[in-house]
């Protein structure tokens, strides 16, 4: 899985349609707006099959917002003895709730020690670290710094904004966590397929 956040996301409603194309015109947009508020969006994308998974919305990204979207990502699938998840270096990512629920579900039964204080929760490295064994049912995979294109899910927020959000006018923050749902369900049973992953490893040159 892939996974990523896209926060601030704004339910602007146009005060005016928009004016279609014509012969020798582009599609032309009311500048001014109304704003209805904010939302975040958590989503997780399986790099096989292109598919979007638990999709969460809400008013907040907490480390209860990604926890609840990754125990809703780990539900889709009882059969999976193994999950992989890559993601960047957020704190939510390398949370003690976190740690606790990777530790339950993986069966551990040894002291986490305590968040700020000592052992496994003391320190996110230690958090980081604990999350990444690759003998759990759970294995983080965090991208490096400044390298969060190397996370699929990159890729597929930026079809978001292009098909639903850049051009969009939403009536409410309802509105808007409706239309970005139903893309998604769309995507899903329609445009939903691997990326073809071209990187090679190699250094990148200036």
């Amino acid at each position: 899985m892939s996974t990523d956040e896209l926060t601030g996301v704004q339910a602007l409603e146009r005060k005016h349609p928009g004016l279609p194309l014509a012969c020798g015109k582009v599609e032309r947009r009311e500048f001014e707006y109304e704003r209805h508020g904010t939302r975040s969006i958590i989503l997780s994308r399986d790099v096989v099959t292109g598919q979007i998974v638990a999709p969460h919305t809400g008013p907040t990204r907490t480390e209860e917002d990604f926890l609840a979207h990754m125990q809703a990502v780990i539900a889709s699938d009882p059969k999976a003895t193994r999950w992989h998840i890559v993601c960047d270096n957020l704190n939510i990512h390398q949370s003690e709730s976190l740690v606790r629920w990777v530790a339950d579900i993986s069966g551990i039964q040894e002291h986490l020690g305590k968040k700020g204080e000592y052992g496994i929760l003391a320190l996110m490295p230690r958090r980081a670290a604990f999350l990444s064994d690759p003998t759990h049912k759970v294995v983080f995979h965090y991208t490096p710094n400044h390298s969060s294109w190397m996370n699929q899910i990159e890729i597929w927020l930026s079809i978001l904004v292009r098909k639903v959000l850049r051009r969009g006018s939403f009536t409410s923050v309802a509105d808007l966590e409706t239309k970005v749902l139903a893309f998604i369900d769309y995507y899903n049973r329609t445009m939903a397929k691997p990326f073809k992953w071209t990187y090679q490893g190699k250094a990148l040159t200036m």
